[in-house]
């Protein structure tokens, strides 16, 4: 049996992001900046697509600039809100602990150009505190960026709240929605979002494209110089196929968000049920405000690499977290940022359903991790001396 369990990581593309993209290779090719027939027929594709995506999240057209994936869009995000802010004398941004690194490492440079950055600490549960956030905004501050779902322990912040705390004291308020948008009904105006990025290939859309809500008022800073393309913010010849292909991929996975939701969610929970059976395990994260496909753990007396690599001979694709950092020897950083030791954190196994997930695969999942633990500790040292009482259990 072969199931793919990492969709945190990526998704398959759909039969319709597939299709969206053919007509745009094969005959609608021209350049949009082209003032020829065959050129103004992919400005009008990518308008249409504008139109899609913004209605998806309740924006305007207008509001919405094509990247080339989350990771651009984070990081034009907090590069423009942060030029916004030195501009007024404010320099002082508010984040939390346990950001994706696209936004966490945008802050450390941030941080050599001038800027204060106040990470929120992220409690036992995988969430913030909106007092905690409200408590830490200062004059100067001039952003707050807060994910809405984490990429790693599937946590979904309380995004509408932030975003009230942030309208009410003058902050912009961005959110790193990769993990969310597609899987979760997000509306900016409803949530007070200033900002928000998101990423194709999270919902069954292409790699390598992407993009930037960015509500009307707000100037952005150009990462990419060079052309007037995304009326001046992003140079460079836009990637009609991969954007249409997007489009339709959102749309899809916005018509049928309710439904996927509730399957990934009760076989979610199943999952959940039959990992905890487990001796010395752990959830990581709260058990109900999370992504519905997601389901993190630590095992106790072992290395999670090794866990990875004998789950993949019985055919599951898993990871220990994000796939930007899985060459790391590091323990995770959301582990180590919700209270999870660095010997529990190596232990740790992230599975990620997909939307055609089935109970036979679920189960065949939970026999499967049961055996692998069960054997990896077998012949542990770490997990002798625990039995033997020479140190003690933590989970």
């Amino acid at each position: 049996m072969k199931i793919y369990a990492d969709n945190a990581a990526t998704t398959r593309m759909s039969r319709t992001a597939i299709e969206a993209m053919i007509p745009y290779m094969e005959n609608v090719y021209g350049n949009p900046s082209s003032l020829y027939s065959i050129g103004q027929e992919a400005k009008e594709a990518l308008d249409q697509a504008r139109e899609q995506v913004a209605a998806v999240i309740n924006a305007d057209p207008k509001e919405i600039l094509f990247t080339s994936g989350g990771s651009e869009a984070d990081n034009q995000a907090l590069r423009s809100a942060a030029a916004i802010g030195a501009r007024k004398g404010k320099k002082h941004i508010i984040s939390s602990a346990f950001e994706h690194h696209a936004i966490l490492h945008t802050l450390n440079r941030l941080e050599k150009e001038g800027f204060e950055v106040t990470l929120l600490p992220v409690h036992e549960n995988g969430l913030i505190v909106p007092a905690e956030l409200e408590a830490a905004i200062r004059e100067d501050t001039c952003l707050v960026t807060i994910m809405t779902a984490n990429n790693e322990i599937g946590t979904i912040q309380p995004i509408g709240e932030i975003g009230e705390i942030c309208k009410r004291h003058g902050v912009i308020f961005h959110t790193d929605a990769v993990q969310a948008v597609g899987h979760l009904p997000i509306d900016v105006k409803e949530m007070n979002i200033d900002m928000l990025s998101a990423s194709a290939h999270k919902f069954h859309g292409p790699k390598g494209v992407g993009f930037l809500f960015a509500r009307k008022g707000i100037a952005l800073t150009n990462l990419i110089e060079g052309g007037a393309q995304e009326k001046g913010k992003r140079a460079g010849t836009e990637n009609v196929p991969g954007i249409m292909s997007m489009a339709a991929a959102l749309k899809e996975a916005s018509d049928h968000l309710g439904e996927n939701a509730a399957h990934q969610t009760a076989l979610r929970d199943r999952l959940i049920r039959g990992l905890l059976e487990i001796p010395h395990s752990a959830l990581n994260g709260d058990a109900q405000r999370r992504l519905p496909g997601n389901a993190n753990f630590c095992f106790e007396g072992i290395e999670g690499e090794s866990l990875l690599l004998l789950l993949d001979d019985k055919g599951i694709s898993a990871s220990s977290g994000s796939a930007c950092t899985s060459g790391s020897l590091d323990p995770s950083h959301v582990l180590l940022a919700i209270g999870r030791v660095h010997d529990v954190a190596h232990g740790s196994l992230r599975l990620s359903l997909g939307e055609d997930i089935t109970e036979e695969e679920v189960d065949y999942i939970i026999q499967s991790v049961k055996e692998v633990v069960e054997y990896l500790r077998s012949f542990s040292p770490v997990w002798r001396d625990l039995m033997a009482g020479k140190t003690p259990f933590i989970l």
